[in-house]
């Protein structure tokens, strides 16, 4: 080999790690910004969770549909988000919501609770009670749901039901005071 030769080799392999290095450089940034996302997400629900205690619940929806739009598919960012509706009394936008991030999680007993409470807001009684009975099938041991229960066979004027539910939740917390103050007005 001519020293011309071992000249361009040695030019070749130095411009092929630079290339190299190159494409490593841009690589890397895209798995940081999957990171980035991650905490760009959870900054922004911290955020809204802050503006919810405050009491400003539309910059809080603002913020969650933010986070939404970054992290598509999130059961818990859809259901801050019809929190935050409930709030504002935009039910019907909420139970949309709610439906979607219900299909992305079965098992969530608050996404039932929040469904119940929306469907009982709106005289949808027999909606509560399917979702009710969906998060008591789910965790059976929650004295909120059957407090819930209870509230909504009072609406029903069915105080018999309720006064079973209202027992129910005090045998789970005997120190329920909203279930205790609401089977004694029964």
């Amino acid at each position: 080999m001519t020293l011309f030769q071992l000249l361009m080799l040695g030019a070749s392999a130095f411009f092929a790690f630079k290339v190299y290095e190159h494409i490593q450089t841009l690589q890397q940034p895209q798995q940081n910004s999957k990171d980035d996302d991650v905490t760009d997400v959870s900054s922004l629900m911290d955020e809204a969770d802050a503006k919810m205690s405050e009491g400003d619940f539309n910059k809080a929806l603002i913020i969650y549909k933010e986070a939404n739009y970054q992290q598509k598919d999130n059961p818990d960012i859809l259901f801050k988000i019809a929190y935050s509706l409930m709030q504002q009394d935009r039910d019907e936008e909420a139970l949309e919501y709610l439906n979607d991030a219900l299909k992305l999680d079965k098992t969530s007993t608050a996404i039932y609770q929040a469904l119940a409470s929306t469907y009982r807001k709106l005289g949808n009684f027999e909606m509560a009670k399917n979702s009710l009975n969906s998060s008591i099938a789910i965790d059976g041991s929650n004295p909120i749901t059957y407090y819930n229960y209870g509230n909504l066979l009072v609406d029903e004027k069915e105080f018999e039901e309720a006064k079973k539910m209202y027992k129910k939740a005090l045998e789970l917390d005997p120190d329920f005071k909203e279930a205790q103050e609401e089977l004694s007005k029964i």
